[in-house]
């Protein structure tokens, strides 16, 4: 049986996230021409006559209008629409899972981006430990290191970069954590790769790492996009990591592939004092012709077996929501 934490209802509480009705019709508000900003407004001003709380400020930043999608000043309902719908289309797929579905009493937060049309969406804003997806970032950091040094990779950095990533071995996570330099190299590293709300873990706990969605998104696309201060060796080095992690760990974002075309890495860990699970996804999948960059990230979850099944879930929402903006809302 799931089980909902007292601020669930809270925090997905907005008529984006709890409620898919609601979300629809501000849908269809922004594909009327009212601002978006103004739908938001008013879809929440109805989530509030349905559950009696007066609306906050945490309100408009779950229904995800980011401040770098300014809808106000001489935009057009064309930019209205095409930067909000696919954060809305989002919503509107994970709401289900929020209220009833798998992911029912706990945080959970996707980012996705459609490599070829460039279409993208966020659904929440939240920050997560990262667990074992914090290994793609320290390999990032690894590489970077070596070509400021104008070196390639060691054959002991190499041998523990793979055992790191395919098998998500931690001692050896532990040991390049120590060679980058630590929470302080790991941030370094990440100001260059356009990660922004990502902070090391403290002392020796890289798992406990914080990030978003959106900055997963940001480090998926250092790895598999072609404007990243990571040089193509190194970038096509980690895509085959990513490739090929052992066949029990192939879970996760994997499940939006219609094939077998996907990257990934994967985080899960039990947090002692809950009893409760993190449990996280990124990589890259092909469906549809089309290859997408996903990132999911979660926690809360009371079985390793729900949080993967819920994080599989959001990964199908999100390509699902980026493939109905080809034809329509």
């Amino acid at each position: 049986m799931s089980r909902k934490s007292p601020g669930a209802s809270r925090r997905f509480r907005p008529a984006l996230v709890l409620n898919t009705a609601l979300a629809t019709a501000l849908l269809a508000g922004v594909v009327a021409g009212d601002s978006a900003r103004e739908a938001v407004e008013s879809t929440v001003g109805a989530a509030d006559r349905l559950d009696g709380e007066p609306p906050g400020k945490d309100d408009l930043e779950h229904a995800r209008i980011p401040p770098s999608r300014d809808t106000t000043g001489d935009t057009t309902g064309d930019d209205i629409r095409s930067a909000v719908l696919p954060d809305l289309r989002l919503a509107r797929e994970i709401a289900p899972m929020l209220a009833e579905g798998p992911a029912a009493g706990t945080r959970l937060s996707v980012a996705v981006r459609a490599l070829g049309s460039g279409r993208s969406a966020v659904f929440g804003g939240d920050s997560f430990d990262t667990a074992s997806i914090a290994k793609v970032d320290i390999l990032a950091a690894l590489l970077l290191l070596a070509q400021d040094e104008d070196r390639e990779l060691t054959v002991t950095e190499r041998t523990l970069a793979e055992v790191m990533i395919r098998e998500s071995d931690n001692a050896a996570a532990d040991e390049l954590w120590a060679s980058i330099g630590g929470a302080d190299g790991l941030d370094a590293a990440n100001r260059r790769l356009g990660l922004s709300e990502t902070t090391g873990g403290p002392g020796g706990h890289w798992g406990l790492t914080q990030t978003t969605s959106r900055d997963q998104l940001a480090l998926l696309a250092a790895v598999y996009g072609a404007d990243s201060p990571l040089v193509p060796a190194s970038r096509l080095y980690v895509q085959g990591l990513m490739d090929t992690v052992v066949d029990g760990q192939r879970w996760g974002v994997s499940a939006a592939a219609d094939g077998s075309e996907f990257q990934l890495k994967n985080g899960w860990l039990p947090r002692t004092r809950t009893g409760l699970w993190d449990i996280n996804s990124i990589g890259r999948v092909t469906a549809g012709g089309e290859r997408y960059l996903i990132a999911v990230v979660s926690d809360g979850h009371a079985s390793r077996e729900a949080g993967i099944a819920a994080v599989e879930v959001a990964a199908e929402a999100a390509v699902r929501a980026l493939e109905t903006g080809r034809t329509g809302v």
